[in-house]
This record gives structure tokens, sequence and C-alpha cells, in this order.
């Protein structure tokens, strides 16, 4: 016992300290955990039977919750992947235009019920630029909106048992420790008055103590650069037919038709009594969103390039758009595009050009390049990255983004809810619905593997896998048990709310200071011990401790969306002791004014 006790504070001093990597860290302490328990099992003084050893400390890496923790990364990872959010984050920010305030609320709320459902980091990951936008619409500084949307994503996690990571562990180290499988739902009653709680902190609280520190991407305009694009209509293209209402057509939304070549008759606006036929080529102006918006939705409208695409040797399917600058001094200036042969140099396709203070109307093929042009590059993720080599233009990486395709954003949608039905109605057990939902974002195209591979964090696992094997160690030796036998007497002098009280203080200082995942499972067998020891239903103070765990409000390093917001909302440490202690302090001081009066209701006290 008193080793483990020895391991375990040497553990929160070295991931506290934060002077190793976590990998080093778990490594290490699996190892000084599993050698002596290997060579010298614990076993019981009755029966002799082997109570604990290195094969039982190693099954937190086998642990169902840990793989439903993994299955719900790459789960959350396809829907941000796919695009999945992008449909209802576009009618949120369409709606922000027209009403302001009241939008801004519904965005948040929509923010918090992904989260009870979705791991919060590929939440926060969807929603930082959305927001980042609505400030620069709103003409506000980011630093007033970053903190509430990674708040907001940890409070709405506290409402279901696959919200957050830290709910899962909790439940699996109850489960371990003898207590009975928490429901779905458990959670909802108590975290809705938590998430109602913060919410309300930070709308009024927050005006006061948000800082409005203004960064130098703040209130910046959209780009509006308009680029020169050509589409080719060619056989079952749906554009074949359409005439336009007013000049524009309609099938292109935001995008100006400057000219239609059929075959030697150019046809200049404005396009009276005009029908697109099969062999037209129109050449089109549009910004980068315009022109990315319509080959995420109409991607058949653009497929006298995209069949290119789709015929490139050694693709992986992860079609990337990036913009790159032609260099001064470059072999290619002077050239067309069809002379420089760009497609089977690169195996990349050009489907725009922008040139500044000139209106092309020609055939962006024929257009001789300047130094200075930017071209609009679309290529397989591997073959534009291969474009960093190429002398002859500069790649602007900042602008490279993934083009999902809109069937797979419905794939993952239905993968998704077939997740959450299937876990909440208890038709499968969570992990298993994980897992399941995890390789089916494989099989259906979301995700690939490389990309799965990716959002399954080893600083996860091993943290999770290592911290586990500390509760079950912790439990098994009796030091579970001792260190309850300091707090139980609580509930003897102050009743059980003072228990509750001091437990749920405990977790929420530790869960800034260390890794909440890790905090929950080692003080989960301490709240089973103490509960026993004090005569009250075990999962009161289960309960608490996932709620406290989860008011990582406090410090930036406390939880990954914290880190993620940092940046964009140019906070300091000091941001996040300012606004997060006065949280969760609050929360604290809710929690004990209303748990108890749910936990009678429920006849737990």
């Amino acid at each position: 016992m008193w080793y483990t006790l020895i391991v375990i504070a040497v553990t929160v001093v070295l991931y506290a300290l934060d002077r190793f990597s976590i990998e080093t860290v778990s490594g290490a302490v699996l190892v000084a955990l599993i050698v002596p328990f290997a060579l010298f099992p614990l076993t019981d003084d009755l029966t002799g039977a082997v109570v604990l050893d290195a094969t039982v400390l190693l099954t937190g890496f086998a642990s169902p919750a840990l793989f439903a923790i993994l299955g719900l990364l790459i789960v959350g990872q396809g829907m941000y992947q796919s695009g999945a959010l992008e449909w209802p984050t576009q009618i949120l920010v369409a709606a922000y235009e027209k009403f302001r305030f009241a939008a801004v609320i519904v965005i948040f709320a929509f923010i918090m019920v992904v989260s009870a459902f979705l791991n919060n980091t590929p939440v926060v990951v969807m929603f930082v630029p959305i927001i980042a936008a609505i400030a620069a619409q709103g003409g506000i500084t980011s630093s007033r909106l970053m903190m509430p949307l990674s708040f907001l994503s940890i409070l709405g996690g506290m409402c279901t048992t696959i919200g957050s990571s830290t709910n899962l562990l909790a439940v699996e180290a109850f489960e371990l420790a003898g207590g009975e499988r928490i429901d779905f739902f458990a959670l909802m009653p108590l975290g809705l008055v938590m998430v109602a709680t913060g919410a309300l902190y930070l709308v009024i609280g927050g005006r006061f103590l948000l800082p409005s520190r203004q960064g130098p991407n703040d209130l910046v305009e959209k780009d509006g650069r308009q680029f020169v694009a050509q589409i080719e209509i060619g056989r079952g293209n749906p554009l074949i037919g359409v005439a336009p209402k007013l000049g524009r057509f309609e099938e292109l939304p935001d995008i100006t038709v400057r000219m239609i070549q059929r075959r030697d008759e150019v046809i200049l606006p404005p396009f009276d009594d005009v029908k697109l036929r099969l062999g037209d080529k129109l050449i089109v102006a549009g910004t980068r969103d315009a022109l990315t918006s319509l080959l995420k939705k109409r991607p058949e409208i653009l497929n006298s390039f995209m069949s290119e695409t789709e015929t490139m040797e050694g693709a992986s399917g992860e079609l990337t758009m990036v913009e790159a600058v032609v260099a001064p001094g470059s072999r290619i200036i002077g050239r067309s595009i069809n002379q420089i042969r760009f497609r089977f140099q690169t195996n990349c396709v050009i489907v725009g050009l922008q040139r500044k203070s000139r209106m092309i109307r020609t055939e962006i093929a024929s257009i001789r390049l300047e130094a200075g042009d930017v071209l609009l590059i679309l290529g397989d993720r591997s073959d534009v990255r291969a474009l960093r080599g190429d002398r002859d233009i500069i790649m602007l990486e900042q602008s490279m983004q993934e083009i999902q395709d809109p069937a797979h954003a419905r794939y993952a949608a239905l993968i998704f809810l077939g997740v959450v039905a299937t876990a909440s109605t208890g038709i499968l057990p969570i992990a298993v619905s994980a897992v399941a939902g995890a390789m089916l974002m494989v099989a259906t195209g979301c995700l690939n593997v490389r990309q799965a591979s990716r959002a399954v964090d080893r600083r996860v696992y091993l943290l999770v896998g290592v911290a586990l094997g500390l509760g079950l160690a912790l439990d098994k030796t009796g030091g579970a048990a001792f260190l309850a036998s300091f707090i139980t007497p609580l509930a003897e002098t102050g009743g059980p709310i003072t228990l509750m009280a001091v437990l749920f203080a405990i977790t929420a200082t530790l869960t800034n200071l260390l890794s909440n995942n890790a905090t929950a499972v080692l003080l989960t067998p301490i709240g089973v011990s103490a509960a026993q020891a004090a005569g009250i239903e075990p999962i009161v103070l289960v309960m608490t401790i996932i709620y406290a765990a989860n008011c990582s409000f406090a410090t930036p390093v406390a939880y990954q969306t914290n880190l993620l917001v940092m940046g964009p909302g140019h906070y300091k440490f000091a941001d996040f002791i300012k606004v997060g202690v006065p949280l969760t302090v609050l929360l604290w001081i809710v929690f004990l004014l209303v748990a108890p009066v749910y936990f009678r209701s429920q006849g737990l006290l």
C-alpha cells in the first residue's frame, strides 16, 4: 500500500510539473508499477489467490472505457473530417447576420448539445473558425467568445456518460470497484443545472471578467478576392439546358459568369435567351469560398477537373485545395497553363487564377502566367504537400483546406446518430457502439486509416491505461480505504453534505493541475471507500467526483479545449484563473445546494 501511494504521489508531481512528456512519465510509472507486483504478487491472506499482479495491472489497457474513448475520438474526427457539422453551422452563422445576440445564444446552445454526445475537442476545433468569423462580423474581439466556447463545451459534456472521457473513466472505475452501471442519462438532471449555472455566469460575469484583447487577426474583412475559373459542360452535367434569371445562373451561387465559349462563338453578358449546351465552356469568377462551396455541394457541375483528380495515381482520396503564388523569376512566367503541363508535372489541377486589377475573359488554360499571379490548386493531399519543394511557385500553406465529400457527411451523421441511439438505449454497451462506429467511419470512407489512427492520441491511451492501473492498485492494496479514512469522519461531524463538499473541492483542485482523466480514476475508488465507511450510497460521491473532475476551467493546461482557444483568443495564463476560479467556486456552491435535494428525491441520501 505504501509503495503504491508513493508511486501515485510521484506520478502526480511529474504530471503537474510537465517537465517531461506524458509518454515518458506514463512509461516510467507503468514500469515502476508492474515490476514489483510481477516479482511479488499481492495475494489474499485467507485463500492465497493472487489479487494483484502485473497481468491485473495491465488490464487497464484493455478497459472497455478506454476503447469507448478511442472509438468516440474516431467518430468525432469523422464528423469533423467529413463536414457533417458544416450544414447546421452554416445555418447558425447565417442566422447571426439577422438576429445577432439571439443567434449567439443558439450557437452556444448548439455547441453544448453536441458536446454532450461528442468528444469536446473536435467540436471546439470545428467551431473556432466559426466563432472567429462571428466576432469579425460583429465587430468584437474574439477573446470575448473563445473562452466561453471552451467552457460551454466542457459544461455540455457533463450531461451524459459519453459527454467526456472523464465521465467514461469514472464510470469504469466505479464498476471495477464493485459499483453498479451508471445509466447513459443519469448525469443529465444535475448536469443541466451545472450547464445553466455556467452559461448564466458567462453571460453576466463574462462582461466584466472576460478580457477584450485584440490580436493581429481580429476584425479582418472576409477575403473577397476573385479567382477566374473554367467550367466545361460535359455529358451528365446538370447545367445542360439551364438558362439565366436576371442575368445570373442560380445553379452557380455567388459566382459570376464572365463569358461563354461555344465552339468558335464567344457569348458575353448579358446572357438573354441563352441556354447552356453540351460542350460549352464557362469562364467564371468567384471567391475561393464560393468555388469551394460549389465543389463540396455540387461536384458534378465541376466534373471537368474532378474527373482528372479521380484518375490521379496513388491518390489517397483526400482532396485538398491550396493557394500558390507564381514566384519572381519562375520558369513558368510567360507560359500558358497548357504549356507548363501542370497536371502531368505535379498530379494536381489548377482550378482558378487570380490576377490583380485585371478582368480576364479568356480560356484559363491559354492565359500566360505572370509573377504574382495566385493559383488555386486542387489535388490529393500528398501531392499538394509535395508542392512545397516546387521553386516555381510559393505555396501558401495557411490556405490549405481539405474538401469533404457531401455523401461522407451524410454517412458520418447517420453513424453518429446510430452510436448515440444504441448506447443511450442500452442496445449495445458504450464501448461496443463506439468501436463499431469507428469501424464504420473508415468502412464508408468518412475517414481513411491514416486519419483514424491520427485521431487516436497515444498520450491519451498511455495516460488512461496507467491511471486505471494506479486506480486498481490503490483499491486492491487498501490505499483507497486508507485515504478515505481521513475524510470519512467529516460525514460523522458535518454529515454527507460536508463529505461531498470536501471531495468536490479536492477533485476540482486536482483536475486543474493534473489530467482530469487521471483525477477521476484515482479519486473514484477513494470516493467509493469513503461512501461505504460513511454509510451512504457510493454513487453519490462518484457523481460528485465526475462533476468536479469536469470543472477544468482555472488553467489552460487543465483541458485540451482550453489550449485550443488560447491562441485564437489571445489569452494569458492569468485570464483562465480570473474567469475559471470564480466559475468553479460557483459550480461548487450550486452543486452543494441542489445535489442533496436531488439525491434525496432519488432515495440515495
